[in-house]
């Protein structure tokens, strides 16, 4: 199989002009796509392979000529075979913002440039605008059951009992349903430093380039706001974070109330964490990926302080006092999980 791929591969780069690039492989990430970097062609580029049935370039392509008809840098699509899931894309290089802290780099300009770029596209009138799912409750509550379908079986040993996940799932809805509205924006769903480039000679929130977009969704301003200043996999100074928060709340003029955002900020950051948690176990217990599972500790340290500060999350915060008390993150070996759940 792997061979036929790459035979696919290089029957896309050949009709579609890159046949004399030079092709090389970058490192893999959580999803099941590859990137390659193709030098030698007609400009510097990335050859993204998202294998069907598995990955869908269609949604990435939704996103990205939306992002860019916004003015948002977004990769140029440059070559595409939706069908077989091929896609040549504009090369943004390496610095992402997450290499950048790792050299030095201050990175309360890098975070004020992420939090600009979003509060100037929450301000774009037309920014939702687009055919994508709504980030409703049925979505919150379908992710945050990750921690239940995988986190929890993990630490206890067992899978989660189905009243034990009902009355969980019930607690979401108590929480999402007393928090009243915010305008929806299209939401981005992945955004930290992993998935931001500071691209040169850009200005403004130009220089700020978007990846790993494809799954966006219609919700609400604070999810992507709280994924970018509670981290899964780094630590934002609280500091920071708040001023960060205040400076979202400037950009956008008064357009957003800042008390509700910060409720929503609360709620959504606690949903993100347990859904993350259980992202990383199936990471490793499913897919064989298991160096997301050292940042766990971190993630439940985030869900738990949320969970201890926010009053709206007080369902939740029951319901793991009953059933997870244990928010170390410590898990048993992985050698003692047993095959994966069905699911």
């Amino acid at each position: 199989m792997r061979d036929e791929r790459a035979a696919a591969r290089s029957a896309f780069l050949e009709r579609s002009g890159w046949g004399q690039a030079a092709v090389e492989a970058l490192p893999g990430d959580a999803s099941f796509r590859r990137y390659f970097r193709l030098s030698g062609g007609p400009e510097a580029a990335l050859l993204m392979d998202a294998p069907p049935p598995k990955e869908d370039v269609r949604p990435f392509l939704r996103v990205a000529d939306h992002l860019l008809g916004m003015g948002f840098s977004a990769p140029r699509i440059l070559a595409r075979d939706e069908t077989a899931g091929f896609l040549v894309i504009e090369d943004f290089g390496e610095a992402t913002f997450t290499r950048l802290l790792a050299v030095g780099e201050e990175q309360r300009p890098l975070y004020e440039l992420a939090v600009d770029l979003l509060a100037s596209l929450h301000e774009q009138p037309g920014n939702a605008k687009i055919d994508l799912p709504p980030y409703d409750l049925a979505a919150l509550q379908r992710e945050a059951a990750l921690l239940t379908d995988w986190y929890l079986p993990a630490l206890t040993g067992r899978p989660t009992e189905t009243a034990a996940r009902e009355s969980y799932l019930t607690a979401w809805e108590e929480v999402f349903g007393g928090l009243p509205g915010l305008s929806r924006v299209l939401v981005l769903r992945d955004y930290h430093v992993d998935n931001l480039m500071l691209l040169k000679g850009r200005e403004g929130v130009a220089a700020c380039g978007l990846l790993d977009f494809q799954d966006a969704m219609i919700g609400s301003p604070a999810y992507d706001l709280i994924s970018l200043l509670e981290d899964a996999r780094r630590v934002v100074p609280q500091d920071l974070a708040g001023r960060l928060f205040l400076r979202y709340l400037e950009n956008r003029g008064g357009a957003v109330d800042g008390h509700l955002l910060g409720r929503w900020c609360a709620c959504l950051g606690a949903q993100r964490h347990a859904k993350v948690a259980g992202i990383f176990v199936r990471l490793m217990w499913r897919d064989g990926k298991p160096v997301y599972l050292k940042h766990i500790p971190h993630v439940m340290g985030l869900l738990k302080r949320q969970l201890e500060r926010a009053p709206d999350l007080k369902p939740v915060a029951l319901w793991c006092e009953r059933h997870l008390p244990d928010f170390s993150g410590a898990l048993p070996s992985s050698e003692s999980w047993g095959p994966p759940p069905e699911i």
